[in-house]
C-alpha cells in the first residue's frame, strides 16, 4: 500500500469530501486523524468504519481557524500516533455561492479564514514535526471554480483564490525543509449529499468528458499520489480532478 507507516491528519473530515478522503487515505494503509469542528458524531463514524476495515484513525475537534485549537490537535495527534507525515487542508463552512449585493463582508471573512488563515494555522503548526522528522506532505483542496471563475461565486474565490496565492508561495518557502505543498482541484464529485440517479447529475455527468459524475473518493484517490513516495519530487502544483472539465494545470 502506498502509505504504509504514514500518519495523515485530513481537515473537515467528518462528512462529504473529507470524509471521503480520509477512506481512501486509510484503504492505501495511512493512519488518519479525523479533525471536526462540529460533526463529531460523523467523524466517530468514519473512524469506526476505517478501523473495521482493518486501518488505524482517531477523531480530533478542532476550530481550524483558531490557531490554539490547531496547535492542541497537533499536539494530540503526535501524542497518538507519534508523528505527522501529510496534513490534506479541505476543511471549509459559511455562505460560498452568492452574489456581491447578497453577501455581506462577513460571508467574505469567512471564506478568507478557511481558505488562508486555517492553512497558516495548520502549517505553523506542523512545520516543526515535520521538518524534525526530515519533510513531510501538505495537500491543500481548492477548486475548479479558480479555472471557470462563473459569477455569483465571489465569495468562494476569496477564499479559494488565496489558498491557490499561499500554496504556491509556501511550495518554495517549505522545499527545502523537504515539505511538499500541492493542491487538488475537485470539480462537482458525487458524495453522500449527491444523488447519482438524478437529472442534474446525469445531465452533468453527460456534459464532461469523460460523461461520467466523478466521486468524492477520486479526490482521495489525488490526495493518495501526492502524499505518497511517488510524489516525492513534486511540489506546487495544481490538479484538476474534473473529468476533464477544466485542462489548465496552472491558471
Amino acid at each position: 500500500m502506498l502509505l504504509q507507516d504514514n500518519v495523515v491528519l485530513v481537515t473537515g473530515a467528518g462528512r462529504g469530501i473529507g470524509a471521503a478522503i480520509a477512506r481512501t487515505l486509510a484503504r492505501e494503509g495511512a493512519t488518519v486523524a479525523v479533525n471536526y469542528a462540529h460533526s463529531g458524531d460523523k467523524a466517530e463514524a468514519v473512524c469506526r468504519e476505517i478501523i473495521a476495515g482493518g486501518g488505524r484513525a482517531a477523531a480530533f475537534a478542532a476550530d481550524v481557524r483558531d490557531v490554539a485549537q490547531v496547535e492542541q490537535m497537533v499536539h494530540g495527534v503526535v501524542e497518538k500516533f507519534g508523528r505527522i507525515d501529510g496534513v490534506v487542508n479541505n476543511a471549509i463552512n459559511g455562505r460560498q455561492e452568492g452574489s456581491l449585493a447578497a453577501s455581506t463582508n462577513s460571508d467574505y471573512q469567512s471564506a478568507f479564514d478557511f481558505g488562508c488563515l486555517a492553512i497558516v494555522n495548520m502549517v505553523r503548526s506542523v512545520r516543526p514535526v515535520m521538518k524534525q522528522q526530515g519533510g513531510g506532505r501538505i495537500v491543500n483542496i481548492v477548486t475548479e471554480l479558480w479555472n471557470l471563475a462563473p459569477e455569483n461565486w465571489s465569495v468562494y474565490m476569496a477564499g479559494k483564490g488565496a489558498m491557490v496565492g499561499i500554496s504556491r508561495s509556501l511550495a518554495q518557502e517549505l522545499g527545502p525543509e523537504n515539505i511538499t505543498v500541492n493542491m487538488v482541484a475537485p470539480g462537482w464529485m458525487v458524495d453522500e449529499k449527491v444523488d447519482p440517479a438524478s437529472s442534474g447529475s446525469q445531465g452533468f455527468a453527460a456534459s464532461i468528458p469523460l460523461r461520467r459524475h466523478g466521486s468524492a473518493d477520486e479526490i482521495g484517490n489525488a490526495c493518495v499520489f501526492y502524499i505518497s513516495r511517488l510524489a516525492g519530487y513534486v511540489t506546487g502544483t495544481y490538479l484538476p480532478v474534473t473529468g476533464g472539465r477544466i485542462t489548465q494545470t496552472g491558471m
